[in-house]
């Protein structure tokens, strides 16, 4: 199993996490991933830290598709992984409606749809081969109905690698599916790696018409709280929980909410929602149940966490992304799982 380090969304002194990236490269870390969504981009602080680090791979956990065009991303990629020699993986993910449409302004579209031929443009500007073309359902390249004058081009950069691994973040069965049927990894969020048959029938649908011969990495991320008092380090990470499933979302249409509920956490998802968005933030995270967050985290002492630990070894991720500022719980992940 590889570990990595999650970054999450960039704060307000960035210098704070440079000595636990260099730390985690030195203890083995294969990769590290930085997040967006309406604050810090995803690319910027790698750029910063792919800079000062030499072998560390450098993930996207996630940019979001609707806001950067398929060339875009293409480019910033391609530029990115010259730079850093080779390292970058690209984690992309469709964002949500109230993302998308409140801060975007992009239409939610058809998410599937979308990301498919988002996948197959960012190939074909790697590869090279010809000047880029595409008529699909979201994408029509050249633009059809404007002035008339675009034409077909090729990207003047010549990509170090002309197959950057892409890994998709999904949830729903037919996302799970499709990542694995076109992606090269898949960026799971709240992974319960004793309830994962619940992702891995879809999975093993997507993964059954794959046609590309590299290795498919599942690489979930787990918050990674070390401590002597296991209750205080539950109550570190029920906040986060609180937030995804009571606000990251609306009634109806919350996809972390969903997913509790497919954990068998209905009636909990529903309280903690109520609570969030009549805006009882901490009440909400006093109902995030301790189990969930047993489910989906690392809580306690060192020996606690070994003993969690070798559950998700025996799962079928391949990929650990550890969520911690904790340098010495990094220290500790590394001796258990490397």
């Amino acid at each position: 199993m590889r570990l990595g380090l999650s970054l999450g969304y960039w704060g307000a002194r960035p210098a704070d996490a440079l000595p636990l990236v260099q730390e985690a490269e030195q203890l083995g870390f294969d990769s590290i991933w930085t997040s967006e969504a309406y604050g810090s981009d995803g690319v910027t602080p790698l750029a910063w830290l792919g800079a000062l680090t030499s072998r560390i791979k450098l993930g996207t956990d996630i940019l979001q598709i609707p806001a950067r065009t398929p060339a875009m991303t293409a480019m910033t990629a391609a530029t990115l992984d010259l730079l850093s020699n080779g390292r970058v993986l690209l984690g992309l993910g469709v964002s949500g409606p109230q993302v998308v449409e409140g801060w975007h302004g992009r239409p939610y579209g058809k998410p599937l749809v979308r990301t498919r031929e988002y996948v197959e443009i960012l190939r074909r500007i790697w590869e090279r081969k010809d000047a880029l073309t595409y008529d699909g359902e979201e994408y029509q390249i050249p633009y059809q109905g404007g002035t008339g004058l675009g034409k077909p081009l090729k990207i003047t950069l010549h990509p170090l690698r002309s197959r950057i691994p892409i890994y998709l973040a999904a949830i729903g069965p037919k996302n799970v599916e499709m990542a694995g049927e076109i992606a090269d990894g898949w960026l799971p969020i709240f992974y319960a790696p004793e309830r994962e048959k619940l992702f891995l029938g879809p999975l093993d649908v997507g993964l059954a018409k794959r046609t590309a011969e590299e290795p498919f990495d599942i690489a979930p991320t787990v918050t990674v709280v070390l401590g002597d008092d296991v209750q205080m380090c539950r109550e570190m990470v029920k906040p986060m929980l609180a937030l995804y499933i009571g606000g990251m979302g609306a009634r109806g249409k919350n996809f972390y909410n969903d997913l509790a509920c497919r954990y068998g956490y209905e009636a909990a998802a529903k309280e903690i929602q109520d609570l969030y968005l009549d805006g009882k933030k901490k009440g909400a995270a006093a109902a995030v149940p301790d189990e969930l967050v047993d489910a989906v985290a690392l809580c306690g002492p060192k020996e606690r966490i070994a003993e969690r630990l070798e559950i998700w070894k025996q799962s079928r991720a391949t990929t650990l992304i550890c969520g911690t500022i904790q340098p010495e719980a990094l220290r500790v992940m590394a001796e258990l799982a490397l």
